[in-house]
């Protein structure tokens, strides 16, 4: 070979390893390069806040990357417009389901309408898939395409080998063969090591059999170390770079860049290589540990979202009985969702699921909330209306001139008027002003008519308390008719007397009922005979009061009647086919038999009437 060929020769020898120690016990810069890069392509997820919020926008976001989108780079995007676009569809649905129901339908039988944007989003869809997929079979292609060129260099380099170790050696066109085995780099993962291997130990078997001028391989080996020691000094400065990401980046080009150049001196390349390797192993460790620490944060602030769920999810509805428990509540509830936007991502196999736990949560807070305050609003209409009939039902007795039975009228009102829940503030103090005006009138006018019925109140409780005493003094010694009769007398006179004042009214009548009592038990009068008698004493009072008191029991009568017919027609359509439908049937059954009880004795005391108006 001559000196001027030799000279001319620039092989790539640091490219090959020295030895097939070195290629078996250290990782190669292509090795590295192929798994480092792997490790890069991570797609960057697309957050809610910048994805379309309608269904409209997202089918014109999914149909523009289909035209003309990067079907690589957008895998994440068009994941989560997927999931956003048939998420917005169920919410749609189960809005239109609950209108449905409103406005009275059956959820049962509820059809959401057919939907005009699923099929347009589909088909930009598939038109994504095709794309991605005809990518990757031409990824694939183009690597066992690739893989078979350079089996084919590696046969002719074995050539170039076995003529090497003839004695006539090729420099020129191992060169050519090395520069185009560099140009090729997409290839099969699992062949690059294999192959890397049969590259180096060829390239070795050709560099030993060379006899290259010792003063070009030295001037070539000081070349080489001067731009190795530049990128070594260039990794060791990327070793405590701020922006981990961007190191991690660039120590890729310094790999290809390392392997690219040349060989070193023999006792030098290890050295070399190993100080490469220092600063690629720290600056790989502080990208993993960069990425071990997201997920560790990512895993703290999963927690922290679980939390947050969990707190919305243990409240404690039944405590909540005001506006004011309800406010404080809902700001508890704002401060939360505040935290929430403060905690970054989970994990991203978990960030939509907790996501979609937490809305839920909040979600049917703020629907109980609504429906809790839709209830009072109704209950305060209600109460509303209920006072408007209790302020209507006053001002109808204020003219009344019936004074013991509109007074005790208008205080079962107010007694009412006290159960009656709260109304709308803007409603209260107008509609109790109504109130006490009509009640304050009747009173006012009751008063003025009656003060000189007071002292005839006096005189009635004086007589009254005298036909208390001559009840007690009825002689045990008298005959049983004796004693009934003088018993009757008195209680004719008790009747016939008067009013008296309403604060002894209890205390005189209460004396009266012992005196009678007592004397009833020593006649042996039953019960039912006691009530007899009270009665025929209570209805004769005259014509005008009999008639009165005749139609009364008539009402009530007919009020008994059709409540009983209520009653048989209800029993007619419970099912007694289970315990609870029997045990409600059985009590029905009793309030009904007491009332045809009720009823019975109210058409006796009819008949009786009937019978003194004809005396009369």
């Amino acid at each position: 070979m001559s000196e001027t060929a030799k000279s001319n020769v620039q092989l790539d020898e640091q490219s090959i390893a020295t030895s097939p120690e070195q290629a078996v016990n250290a990782a190669t810069p292509e090795q590295v390069t192929e798994q480092t890069t792997q490790e890069t392509a991570v797609e960057t997820p697309v957050t809610e806040s910048t994805r379309p919020a309608t269904r409209q926008e997202i089918m014109e976001r999914i149909k523009a990357i289909a035209a003309e989108g990067d079907i690589l780079n957008c895998k994440a995007e068009v994941e989560g417009l997927k999931v956003q676009f048939y998420r917005l569809r169920t919410a749609e649905i189960d809005a239109a389901r609950k209108e449905f129901v409103a406005e009275g339908g059956e959820e049962n039988v509820f059809i959401p309408e057919p939907d005009a944007l699923e099929e347009p989003f589909k088909e930009a869809m598939n038109i994504i898939k095709a794309k991605r997929n005809a990518w990757i079979k031409a990824q694939e292609e183009e690597q066992q395409a690739n893989y078979e060129t350079k089996l084919a260099l590696l046969a002719q380099l074995q050539e170039l080998v076995e003529k090497a170790g003839e004695g006539a050696p090729d420099a020129a066109a191992f060169k050519a063969l090395q520069a185009r085995w560099k140009e090729i780099k997409n290839i099969p993962q699992d062949k690059v090591a294999d192959l890397w291997k049969q590259y180096q130990l060829l390239g070795e078997q050709f560099y030993d059999v060379l006899k290259i001028n010792h003063e070009f391989r030295e001037y070539d080996f000081k070349k080489n170390l001067e731009i190795k020691t530049r990128i070594c000094e260039t990794a060791e400065s990327l070793t405590t770079a701020d922006d981990v990401i961007s190191a991690f980046r660039q120590l890729q080009q310094l790999h290809n860049e390392f392997r690219e150049t040349g060989p070193v001196a023999q006792e030098l390349r290890e050295e070399v290589w190993a100080r490469f390797k220092a600063a690629s192993t720290t600056i790989n460790r502080r990208h993993q540990e960069h990425f071990e620490g997201k997920k560790e944060q990512e895993r703290i602030n999963l927690e922290k979202k679980t939390a947050l769920c969990e707190q919305i999810e243990s409240i404690d509805y039944a405590t909540l009985t005001g506006y004011q428990a309800w406010n404080d509540m809902t700001q508890h509830i704002l401060d939360l969702q505040a935290a929430w936007k403060e905690i970054g991502f989970a994990p991203q196999k978990m960030n939509v699921k907790i996501f979609e736990r937490f809305r839920a949560a909040c979600d049917n807070f703020f629907k109980r909330k609504s429906d809790y305050y839709k209830e009072i609003k109704n209950n305060l209409a209600a109460n509303l209306e209920r006072k408007k009939m209790l302020c209507d039902a006053a001002e109808a007795l204020k003219d009344s001139e019936e004074w013991k039975e509109t007074a005790d009228k208008l205080t079962k009102l107010q007694k009412e008027w006290k159960e009656v829940g709260p109304v709308a503030q803007k409603y209260s103090e107008a509609l109790w002003k109504r109130f006490v005006a009509a009640c304050d009138a009747f009173f006012e006018r009751r008063n003025a008519a009656t003060s000189s019925q007071r002292k005839s109140e006096q005189e009635n409780l004086k007589q009254k308390r005298a036909i208390i005493e001559s009840i007690n003094a009825i002689s045990p010694d008298a005959s049983e008719s004796e004693q009934t009769k003088q018993l009757n007398e008195l209680i004719q006179q008790w009747n016939s007397a008067g009013h008296v004042p309403f604060k002894e009214k209890d205390k005189i009548y209460k004396e009266y009922k012992q005196a009678i009592n007592a004397l009833y038990e020593r006649l042996h009068i039953s019960a039912n005979e006691r009530k007899l008698s009270d009665f025929r004493n209570n209805i004769a009072k005259g014509a005008g009061s009999l008639q009165r008191e005749r139609e009364r029991l008539i009402r009530q009568y007919e009020n008994m009647k059709a409540e009983i017919a209520t009653y048989e027609n209800n029993l007619g359509f419970l099912n007694t086919s289970n315990k609870k439908g029997q045990s409600l049937v059985d009590v029905m059954r009793q309030k009904m038999e007491k009332l045809k009880g009720d009823a019975q004795v109210i058409l006796q005391k009819i008949h009786l009437i009937e019978e003194e108006m004809e005396k009369a």
